[in-house]
């Protein structure tokens, strides 16, 4: 059995799994590759193979800051009775991230935690209790620590974030003068989607295929649809309607068992 690792080899496994060549699919070409990719899509959205969680790292420009300093006017409004007009303004306090990412989880903070002087209370802590991990409890250490870091969030809070997919923006509400400079960097937490170009077994897993193929037997039924009843040489009828109908059911089956199986867990938000 030939394993498909290319878009091409993918698209022949599906039409072979349809009856090609012992039957004629008919379906034209751009059809498979649009069905293809709507079940790439879907594979992306919904199963946890389809994504790959990643840290990527941004260097802050002095055309970053400028721009997250300045507004951009969105239309004027007035009210009812046309007695007042206002004019919003939205800041431009985002940077650009590539296309392939679907989600952001979190920004690592940007603090001084990774560079203590010796007036630190961190700094005297790990000097004078904490030296030899032997001279007081690691447990008392720890709560300190955390107690420090509630203290931290508090007091300081955790810069914003704002994301959607479709806008390929992450926003920062933060004060771009005095939070940033030129050189500073952040590091994200995302979700990014597989390039199949790039790890071709994606069009090996065994749901990508069968979901892919029952798309493009629906899209056949659809195709034959229009001909319902009209009897071929021989007195073949063609019954575009049935397989329509039997990939449907196909289909609505497998997006059942990618929710129970494949689908990651829901993130709860506490607060």
């Amino acid at each position: 059995m030939a394993i498909p690792n290319t878009r091409d080899t993918f698209k022949e496994w599906c039409l072979r799994s349809l009856g090609k060549p012992v039957i004629e699919i008919n379906v034209d070409p751009d059809q498979v590759e649009d069905r293809i990719d709507e079940a790439l899509q879907y594979f992306a959205q919904y199963h946890y193979d389809g994504v790959e969680r990643v840290y990527l790292k941004y260097q802050i420009t002095q055309a970053d800051i400028t721009r997250s300093r300045s507004d951009n006017s969105l239309a004027q409004v007035t009210d009812i009775d046309s007695s007042t007009t206002a004019v919003w303004k939205e800041q431009k306090n985002y940077i650009p991230v590539p296309s392939s990412v679907m989600s952001i989880v979190k920004v690592f903070p940007m603090t001084d935690k990774a560079s203590l002087n010796m007036f630190d209370i961190r700094y005297q802590l790990r000097l004078n209790d904490l030296y030899d991990f032997s001279s007081t409890s690691v447990m008392h250490y720890e709560m300190t620590m955390q107690h420090l870091d509630f203290l931290d969030h508090i007091l300081i809070g955790e810069t914003a974030i704002r994301h959607n997919q479709h806008q390929n923006r992450l926003y920062l509400d933060a004060d771009f003068q005095s939070d940033f400079v030129d050189g500073d960097y952040i590091i994200i937490e995302c979700y990014r989607n597989l390039d199949p170009s790039s790890y071709p077994d994606v069009y090996n897993d065994i749901f990508l295929k069968k979901y892919a193929t029952q798309l493009i037997k629906k899209q056949w039924g659809a195709n034959l649809s229009k001909f319902q009843g009209i009897q071929m040489l021989g007195g073949v009828a063609l019954n575009g309607e049935q397989i329509y109908t039997q990939a449907q059911e196909e289909i609505d089956e497998l997006e059942e068992q990618i929710q129970l199986s494949y689908e990651l867990p829901p993130m709860h938000m506490i607060g």
